[in-house]
């Protein structure tokens, strides 16, 4: 089986090293089968994307509505980083997971508005339905129609861009997971995660402007209070699906 290639844009190595076992576990892959790229610890290297059976890519602090003045350099960087892969990505259909981030960054990329004035979501479970379209979508169509999800983001798809397909939605947030082409996925909330995972990243960001600090704790409680497995279930179709 050709590898997953898996990049990462969270420079905590805590919270990056907790997502990568995340995508491993919920994907259930091993370290054998994925190439981890932590893009915080050195810029993209040059690629072959024939040599990967998909691309996931995780979350991160940086938004890519954030004007280039405000951007941390070190974010930007990232950003463009990711933003650079996208056309070959996009012209080749090439398997891509983009989780949280990732969705900022396909939507972008594919000409729609993201932004932060309607559609951020506080950090917590959610209730999403698929739409029709994602009933019908090969790593959907065997999951039920309504689920939770655990999410938390500033900004978000406005608009649906011009040939996307629209897979998932929330009351909160209209474009919960869209596709491009047929192989190209997006998720605003985040496959990988569980209520420990999201407990974790709380500790992690509680500074970074997602929530008051003073509401960390009843945020931890809530989210380990969330029964969540559906989500897990797309990423794990999504590996089965592209990997064997």
């Amino acid at each position: 089986m050709r590898r997953f290639l898996v990049l990462q844009l969270r420079p905590e190595t805590e919270a990056a090293d907790e997502e990568f076992d995340a995508f491993l576990d919920r994907g259930g892959l091993s370290a054998a089968e994925v190439h981890r790229i932590r893009l915080d610890e050195a810029p993209l290297p040059a690629l072959s994307l024939d040599d990967y059976a998909g691309i996931i890519v995780g979350g991160g602090p940086g938004c890519v509505s954030d004007a280039p003045e405000d951007k941390d350099p070190l974010e930007a960087r990232i950003e463009a980083d990711i933003l650079s892969l996208m056309p070959e990505v996009l012209s080749r259909d090439m398997p891509f997971m983009g989780c949280c981030y990732g969705m900022g960054i396909l939507g972008h990329t594919l000409g729609g508005t993201v932004a932060k004035g309607r559609y951020g979501e506080p950090i917590g479970g959610v209730d999403c339905t698929m739409t029709e379209a994602g009933a019908a979508d090969p790593i959907l169509a065997d999951l039920p129609r309504d689920f939770r999800a655990l999410v938390g983001h500033k900004e978000a798809v406005e608009t649906l861009p011009e040939g996307a397909v629209h897979l998932v939605a929330s009351a909160p947030c209209p474009f919960q997971m869209i596709r491009a082409g047929r192989n190209v996925y997006a998720t605003q909330f985040h496959p990988e995660a569980k209520g420990q995972n999201f407990a974790n990243r709380i500790r992690i960001y509680r500074d970074r402007g997602y929530f008051d600090p003073s509401d960390a704790e009843a945020l931890t409680e809530a989210c380990l209070a969330e029964e969540i497995t559906v989500p897990e279930r797309i990423l794990s179709n999504f590996t089965r699906r592209f990997g064997g």
